[in-house]
């Protein structure tokens, strides 16, 4: 009988290898991204003192009115640029990107340059 692959099974997995070699420190903290089927959410973290920095996702109520009438690739670029001007406002210039797994591609690819356009650097 054939198995049924499970896509998140694989995605959580290269998940891990990624965060073997990848962290975030108060210097340069982790740009983490995660997708679902209608949402985007982003968040910056502190891994040394496992702190969430910054976060921003599509579900809260001032981003949702504003992305209502936009693609998944427009919003997930409007996230990339909110999240890069909450962490100016906390100070924070450069990141480490973490794409959770993903393919850099799609929303992922459109959030992390909303954030580099914003002025995030990584």
């Amino acid at each position: 009988m054939i198995s049924k692959i499970n896509k998140n099974e694989q995605r959580v997995k290269r998940h891990e290898r990624l965060r073997r070699d990848l962290a975030g420190t108060a210097k340069r903290p982790r740009l983490c991204v995660y997708r679902s089927l209608s949402n985007i959410y982003a968040q910056i973290i502190d891994d040394d003192k496992g702190v969430t920095l910054v976060s921003c996702n599509t579900t809260q109520k001032d981003v949702r009115e504003k992305v209502k009438n936009m693609t998944n690739i427009e919003q997930a670029k409007y996230l990339g640029e909110q999240i890069a001007k909450l962490a100016k406002k906390k100070k924070i210039t450069t990141v480490v990107f973490d794409r959770g797994g993903y393919l850099y591609t799609g929303r992922v690819k459109a959030l992390a340059d909303g954030a580099r356009a914003a002025g995030l650097e990584f």
